[in-house]
C-alpha cells in the first residue's frame, strides 16, 4: 500500500498549503475535462474502480455525490483522476492498517521530540513541553499502561490520531507553565491541534489545514478529524483538493503532480524553467517562488526566483519593479498569476529569446521524506504512479459505453 506521509518531512515547505487554503473557484477549467464529454452514472463509475476493491458500489456512490455537489461533471477522465489518486493513497480503504506504524511513530516521537516542539513553541517553551510531553508518554494514564506502550500498538493513522489528541487533552488539563518563566498558560489552548504530528488525514491523505478552510459542516477541530477519516468525508475533501481549482494543465499526470507538491507546483515550476534559460544562474525548480515561513507567511527575504527576475528584468530593461515583482509573486498559488506583469513578461522574453514557445506546465522536482518510507523520493515519482494508475482507468473506461 503506497500512502502520502503522516508525519511529513518535506525538503520543499509544506506552507504552500498555507496560501492556497482559500482556492475553491469552479468554472469551465476548474478540473481537467472538456466540458462537451458525455458523464457516467454511478454504476459506471463503480466499474472504473478496480476489481480488487471491496464495496466498489459504495465508493462510487460517494464520488458520484460528492462531484455532483462540487458540480465536477463526471466525465471518464475527472472520474479517472480521482479514482487513481484515491487508490494511490490508501487502494480505496477509508482507514488502513500501516504495517509497522506503532514503531515507527516512537521513533519519530524519540528521534525528534524536542525539535518538533521547540519549532513550534520556540526554545524555551518548547524545550520545556517537550520534556514534560515524554514525561506523560512514560507515565501516563498508568506506568503499567502508558500511552508509549498503547502507540507502540496503533495500525492505523485514525488510532494514532486519536491517541496523541488524549494525550494533549491530558496535557491541557493538568499543565501549567509558570509566569515566572515569561511563558504563557497552556490551559485553555488547543495546543493538541497545534502539535498533533498527524496533518494528513484520510483515504486521500488530505492536510487539516485544507479540510479546516472548506469544512463541509460545522464542528470543532475532533470532529473535522473523525470525519476525514470516514469514507464519504475523505473523499470530500480529498477531490475538493484535487480538482477544484483551476488550471489549464493539458495533461492529468501536472495536477497529480500539483496534488502531491502544491497546487500550481507544475505551472510555477515550467516559469521557474523559462527564467533559467534567461540567467546564468540554476534555479531549483520547485513551484516555489517565494520563501515561506513553517507556518506559511510570507519571508521579507528574497528568494532565488525573485532576485534573478529583478536582475533579468533590469538588463532588458522591461519595465516592471522590484516592488511589482513581489506583488506579482504573491499571486503563485493562484490562476491569476498567470495575468500579471511578471509572468507575462517572463514568457515574452523567454519566446524571443529562445525562439520556443512559452513552457506552461513540468515535473516540479521536490524531494519527499519521512518515517514511514525507507528512502526518499520525489514528486515524479508520486505523479507517474498515480498516472500510471490513471491510464488503467483510462481503459477500463474504453469498454463504458455512455
Amino acid at each position: 500500500m503506497e500512502k502520502t506521509l503522516f508525519i511529513s518531512s518535506r525538503v520543499k515547505s509544506l506552507s504552500i498549503l498555507a496560501l492556497s487554503l482559500s482556492l475553491a473557484a469552479c468554472g469551465d477549467n476548474s478540473w481537467w475535462s472538456k466540458n462537451h464529454e458525455p458523464t457516467l452514472e454511478e454504476d459506471q463509475i463503480k466499474r472504473l474502480i478496480p476489481s480488487r476493491v471491496h464495496q466498489r458500489a459504495s465508493w462510487a456512490k460517494d464520488i458520484y455525490s460528492i462531484t455532483d455537489q462540487l458540480d465536477i461533471p463526471q466525465t471518464k477522465e475527472n472520474i479517472c483522476t480521482i479514482v487513481a489518486v484515491v487508490d494511490q493513497e490508501s487502494n480505496f480503504i477509508a482507514d488502513p492498517h500501516v504495517s509497522g506504524l506503532g514503531e515507527k511513530a516512537v521513533k519519530e516521537v524519540q528521534d525528534r521530540l524536542d525539535e518538533k516542539f521547540k519549532s513550534k513553541l520556540g526554545d524555551t517553551l518548547g524545550g520545556t513541553v517537550a520534556g514534560y510531553f515524554e514525561e506523560v508518554l512514560k507515565n501516563q494514564p498508568s506506568p503499567d499502561n502508558n500511552y508509549l506502550s498503547q502507540m507502540r500498538k496503533v495500525q492505523t493513522e485514525r488510532e494514532l490520531d486519536e491517541l496523541y489528541r488524549e494525550i494533549f487533552s491530558y496535557m491541557s488539563k493538568h499543565y501549567h507553565v509558570s509566569t515566572l518563566t515569561g511563558a504563557a498558560k497552556l490551559v485553555g489552548q488547543d495546543i493538541g491541534e497545534n502539535l498533533n504530528p498527524v496533518t494528513t488525514l484520510g483515504s486521500m491523505q488530505v492536510h487539516i489545514g485544507y479540510a479546516k478552510a472548506h469544512k463541509r459542516q460545522g464542528g470543532s477541530s475532533a470532529e473535522l478529524r473523525t470525519d476525514l477519516y470516514t469514507q464519504y468525508g475523505g473523499l470530500y475533501y480529498g477531490i475538493h483538493r484535487l480538482m477544484m481549482y483551476p488550471a489549464d494543465y493539458d495533461k492529468p499526470i501536472y495536477r497529480f503532480a500539483d496534488y502531491n507538491s502544491g497546487m500550481y507546483s507544475s505551472r510555477n515550476a515550467a516559469f521557474q524553467s523559462m527564467l533559467n534559460d534567461l540567467t546564468s544562474d540554476e534555479l531549483e525548480l520547485d513551484g516555489d517562488l517565494l520563501l515561506y515561513t513553517k507556518e506559511g507567511s510570507i519571508r521579507s527575504i528574497s528568494s532565488q526566483s525573485e532576485r534573478d527576475l529583478i536582475s533579468v528584468f533590469a538588463a532588458n530593461n522591461i519595465l516592471v519593479t522590484p516592488r511589482q515583482i513581489r506583488a506579482d509573486l504573491k499571486k503563485e498559488k493562484q490562476k491569476d498569476f498567470e495575468d500579471t506583469a511578471t509572468y507575462r513578461a517572463v514568457s515574452k522574453l523567454y519566446q524571443e529569446k529562445t525562439g520556443k514557445k512559452p513552457i506552461y506546465a513540468i515535473m516540479p522536482k521536490v524531494v519527499i521524506s519521512g518515517p514511514k518510507l525507507s528512502r526518499d523520493y520525489n514528486t515524479n515519482w508520486y505523479a507517474t504512479r498515480v498516472n500510471g494508475r490513471y491510464q488503467s482507468c483510462m481503459q477500463r473506461a474504453k469498454r463504458i459505453k455512455i
